[in-house]
C-alpha cells in the first residue's frame, strides 16, 4: 500500500468520524440531513477510490444507488420540513386572527 493509499483512507476515516459527530450532536434536523449527505458522499467517493485502486468497474451500480438515495432522502426531509413549517406557519396566523376579533 502506497503513502497515498495510506493518506486517503485517513482523510476520508477523519471526514467520517467528524460526519458522525455531526450526525449524532445536530441541534436541528437540517443539520443531520446534511450531515447524512455528507455521510454517503464520502462513502461514495472511498468506492471510487477502491475501484481506482483495484482497476475495475463493478461497483458503480453500488455508487448510482447510493447517490439516489442520498437524493431522494434529501427531498423527502426537505417536504417534510417544508410541509412541517407551513402547518405551523398557518396555525399561527389563526391564532392571530383569533385573537383579533
Amino acid at each position: 500500500m502506497t503513502v497515498l493509499h495510506i493518506i486517503a483512507g485517513a482523510i476520508a476515516a477523519a471526514a467520517v468520524l467528524l460526519v458522525l459527530l455531526r450526525l449524532i450532536t445536530g441541534p436541528t434536523l437540517i443539520d443531520r440531513l446534511i450531515a447524512s449527505d455528507v455521510m454517503l458522499t464520502t462513502l461514495i467517493l472511498v468506492i471510487g477510490a477502491e475501484m481506482v485502486i483495484s482497476g475495475h468497474t463493478r461497483s458503480i451500480p453500488l455508487m448510482v444507488v447510493l447517490a439516489a438515495t442520498a437524493i431522494l432522502g434529501s427531498v423527502a426531509v426537505a417536504r417534510f420540513i417544508t410541509r412541517a413549517g407551513a402547518d405551523q406557519s398557518s396555525a399561527v396566523a389563526g391564532e392571530d386572527d383569533d385573537a383579533r376579533r
